[in-house]
C-alpha cells in the first residue's frame, strides 16, 4: 500500500473515510485505517482543516502576508525566531524562504487595525527582525489547492454593443 496515495486523497478531501479511500486505491479498509493511524502517530498528518472562503461571510476577516528580514547573532538561530513567532495565535503560517527576505508569515485578524497593531507591537520589536513588509490579501482565488470561484460555470465572454 502506498502511504503517499492515502495522503494525496486526504489532502484532496479530508472527509473521505477509510471505505472511500479503500475503494479509490483498491486497498482494504483495515490497511487504510492502519496507514492513517501510523501517519498521525508519526506526526506526518498534523491535523484536518476546512478551507473557508471568507469573502462569502458577512464577518470581516483580514489576512496579510508579511515578509520578514532578520539578522542572526551567535546565540540566535532561524529556529529560535520561528519558535517565538509561531506561538502567536495571529500567525497562521510561518515559513523560512529563499530570496529577498527570510521569513514569509501569514497573519489573520478581525480588522486591518488589529493586524497592523500585532505586526507593529509584537513582531517588529523582536530584536533580530530588521524589516517587515506587509501585504494585505484583497481577494483569494485559490486556497489549499481549492479554487474559490463564484460557482458560475459559464465561461462565455460577454458581448456588449
Amino acid at each position: 500500500m502506498s502511504e503517499r496515495e492515502v495522503l494525496e486523497l486526504l489532502r484532496e478531501n479530508a472527509r473521505y473515510d477509510t471505505a472511500d479511500i479503500a475503494r479509490m486505491t483498491d486497498l482494504d479498509e483495515e490497511g487504510v485505517a492502519a496507514a492513517i493511524e501510523s501517519l498521525e502517530a508519526a506526526g506526518v498528518i498534523r491535523g484536518y482543516q476546512a478551507v473557508v472562503d471568507w469573502d462569502r461571510l458577512e464577518h470581516e476577516r483580514v489576512r496579510a502576508e508579511v515578509e520578514l528580514n532578520v539578522t542572526l547573532d551567535r546565540e540566535t538561530s532561524y529556529g529560535d525566531i520561528a519558535e517565538r513567532l509561531a506561538r502567536f495565535p495571529e500567525v497562521t503560517a510561518l515559513r523560512l524562504v529563499s530570496g529577498d527576505y527570510d521569513f514569509d508569515m501569514e497573519v489573520e485578524g478581525d480588522s486591518i487595525r488589529e493586524v497592523s497593531q500585532f505586526i507593529s507591537e509584537k513582531v517588529a520589536p523582536v530584536p533580530e527582525i530588521t524589516q517587515t513588509v506587509t501585504h494585505y490579501v484583497m481577494t483569494s482565488y485559490k486556497e489549499h489547492g481549492i479554487e474559490l470561484d463564484d460557482g458560475d460555470d459559464d465561461d462565455r465572454l460577454s458581448v456588449s454593443p
